[in-house]
């Protein structure tokens, strides 16, 4: 009891009510801070998600003769729009036989005559047929071996007919390019027994690059990218051939657009720059 016979209790000031307001008051304003940040959480769980969902993996068949450019290009294409692309290398003649026979793909790079033929056979959407780029005939030879002059149309057929021995891939488009040329030179009986025919590029080159072979015929672009061996000198010009690359989308595929996109990266301005340090032009 107090001194006025009033109970103590009733005397000391009431603070709960007071306790009660701030705490119910910490309690919305947590509440406002949580909210956003859940709402902001959700939403780029969603736009993951959609991402996530919009990206495809795109199987990719490619000549050897655009594998520098296409293994350059193809891990920015992937960072740039979150696709996934597999890529298959071989020979162009080789990849339109496995295209005929049914293999699966999205987008197939290749040489115009195997390309075309796809076309007309409802292998490739036709709308979707697109240059790439071109690459002359070079003789290759062995790093760090010595040079011989190949500059004119009769220095070349010499250095050919005093080499020890030729790689060319007999079913490549750079062979099938070499053989027309040299019987067209009236060489080709004399280079029959020097002549090694491969089935692939990566055969030449590692030919080569052993010392097993003194020459190896590739594009440009086959040579640059090859540890072990070295460009040697273009064709001449008066006789040069380039093999072209072009590229299209399956008619059939699932992922057509993001096929689109691949080429439509490919064939940008952007690319130009990474298509010549590779030993393409367009």
């Amino acid at each position: 009891m107090g001194p006025l016979g009033i109970r103590s209790s009733l005397l000391r000031p009431s603070v709960q009510p007071f306790t009660e307001a701030i705490s119910g008051t910490e309690d919305v304003m947590r509440r406002r801070r949580t909210v956003p940040a859940l709402v902001a959480l959700g939403l780029a769980v969603i736009v993951v998600l959609a991402r996530d969902a919009a990206a495809d993996q795109i199987t990719v068949l490619c000549s050897s003769g655009l594998k520098a450019v296409i293994e350059d290009l193809v891990s920015k294409f992937e960072r740039a729009t979150k696709h996934t692309v597999v890529v298959k290398y071989g020979l162009a003649a080789v990849l339109g036989q496995r295209i005929e026979g049914g293999e699966a793909f999205d987008v197939a790079f290749v040489t115009p005559a195997v390309m075309d033929a796809l076309v007309a056979h409802r292998k490739i959407a036709a709308d979707t047929r697109t240059t790439i780029a071109r690459s002359g005939l070079a003789i290759a030879i062995r790093a760090g071996a010595a040079k011989t002059d190949i500059s004119t149309v009769d220095a070349f057929k010499r250095a050919l007919l005093n080499a020890k021995s030729i790689a060319y891939a007999k079913e490549g488009a750079s062979g099938v390019a070499f053989a027309a040329l040299i019987q067209r030179l009236g060489i080709a009986d004399d280079l029959k027994s020097k002549s090694r025919l491969t089935t692939t590029g990566e055969e030449i080159s590692a030919s080569v690059a052993s010392g097993d072979v003194e020459f190896g015929v590739l594009p440009l672009s086959e040579i640059l990218s090859v540890k072990g061996i070295e460009l040697l000198a273009m064709f001449p010009p008066d006789v040069q051939r380039y093999i072209v690359m072009v590229g299209g989308v399956n008619a059939a595929s699932t992922h057509a657009s993001a096929g689109r996109e691949l080429i439509g990266y490919v064939t940008a301005p952007a690319a130009l720059s990474v298509i010549k340090a590779k030993g393409m032009e367009k």
